[in-house]
């Protein structure tokens, strides 16, 4: 029997809107419908190919509760036969989405599927899941001390082990936004984003988020978001927005069964774990994972994509792994793009694969820290 392998066909996202902006007035159902006609159209394959589809979901209630990947399906007008399902591994749920299909193929489960993933936090705030309840429990918060996790405190946490301070952070924010508006300029996300039409008439087809001109000073007079002392502000994390992306993928020989093209193999995959307290660490220890599950060195990757969650989050990933600077988030990243939290994986899947297709790389690795003290990692190889 043939070795199976899975490949990316096609990827595609939206423009990643601001809260409360462009993207605010579409429902998360129809934006992830717009993302599965995308792929239809751009690759010309029949959506009654395709066997599931597999969407991360952050936030799985109101707008985008009873399962958003099988109501896009239908809202899409593709066959009824296509049954979805909504995953939510927190931040990393549409990447982890990738890794589900990915495995799906690799073992046979299906032939043709799409990951990918959504998530419209102006329309269902951030925590939202856990309103009126308790999510830890008493076992887990015993625990440890009482203490519920908490991400922003966990970014502060990570800028004191690490010793960064506040003026690295918000040096770090203003790269993310200089390096993503010239990726906009430079019409390098152009490809890859399907243009929004929305309600009033206006297209959204760019990238909502991203400040000009600012400097170390202006984000200086920022309050600190979660420590009075603190380091990590509204400058130097990510943006609560709006968005997402998806993946056609199959194997080499059903692509080639079908005339379609491999843009990209997931070459390896990783998931892994830290504490759940200082919560942002993980994407260090699943970077190693999966650079030792590939057989690759850290100098054999062309590009990093590690999720912006928070300044500190990158930077010490940086300190530690010791990775190039330069090959780290070169469009940008969530600081300035923005960070969908279901979306998030598969737009920045979608900008690793574009971006490696477009420089001739090979080797693209992207991690993203989770919460619950979680990341996964792949390592994807431009074909």
């Amino acid at each position: 029997m043939a070795t199976r392998d899975a490949v990316i066909v096609e990827a595609v996202r939206t423009p990643v809107g601001r809260r409360d902006g462009g993207l605010a007035g579409t429902h998360p159902v129809d934006l992830s419908a717009h993302l599965l006609r995308a792929l239809a159209e751009r690759t010309g394959i029949d959506p009654a190919q395709v066997e599931d589809v597999v969407w991360g979901v952050g936030a799985q209630v109101g707008d985008q509760s009873f399962n958003v990947a099988r109501s896009a399906v239908l809202a899409a007008g593709w066959p009824e036969a296509i049954p979805g399902v909504s995953i939510d591994r927190q931040c990393g749920s549409s990447q982890q989405a990738v890794h589900f299909a990915a495995a799906g193929l690799v073992a046979g489960h299906h032939d043709v599927v799409v990951a990918g993933g959504i998530e419209s936090m102006s329309r269902v705030p951030m925590g939202a899941s856990a309103a009126g309840g308790e999510p830890y429990g008493p076992g887990l918060l015993a625990r440890y001390g009482g203490v519920a996790p908490n991400q922003g405190v966990g970014a502060e946490l990570i800028a004191e082990r690490w010793g960064l301070s506040r003026t690295e952070l918000d040096e770090f924010a203003l790269s993310s936004h200089e390096r993503a508006a010239a990726a906009i300029d430079g019409g390098r996300f152009t490809a890859q984003i399907a243009p929004v039409p929305t309600a009033g008439g206006v297209v959204v087809d760019t990238d909502e988020g991203v400040r000009r001109g600012g400097t170390v000073e202006s984000l200086a007079r920022l309050r600190p978001a979660f420590r009075e002392d603190g380091t990590v502000t509204a400058g130097n994390a990510s943006q609560i927005s709006d968005g997402g992306g998806a993946l056609l993928m199959t194997t080499s020989a059903k692509a080639a069964e079908l005339g379609l093209e491999p843009i990209a193999r997931v070459h390896s995959v990783a998931v892994a774990a830290e504490d759940p307290v200082i919560m942002l660490t993980a994407p260090i220890p699943a970077t190693a994972k999966v650079l030792r599950r590939a057989g690759l060195a850290l100098a054999d990757i062309n590009c990093f994509e590690v999720n912006q969650a928070f300044a500190s989050v990158a930077l010490a990933w940086l300190a530690d792994t010791g990775a190039d600077r330069e090959k780290l988030n070169p469009n940008g990243g969530a600081i300035a793009l923005g960070h969908p939290i279901g979306g998030s994986g598969a737009r920045i899947m979608t900008t690793l694969v574009h971006h490696l297709r477009d420089t001739g790389g090979r080797y693209g690795l992207q991690t993203m820290c989770e919460g619950g003290g979680m990341a996964n990692a792949t390592i994807i190889e431009a074909l």
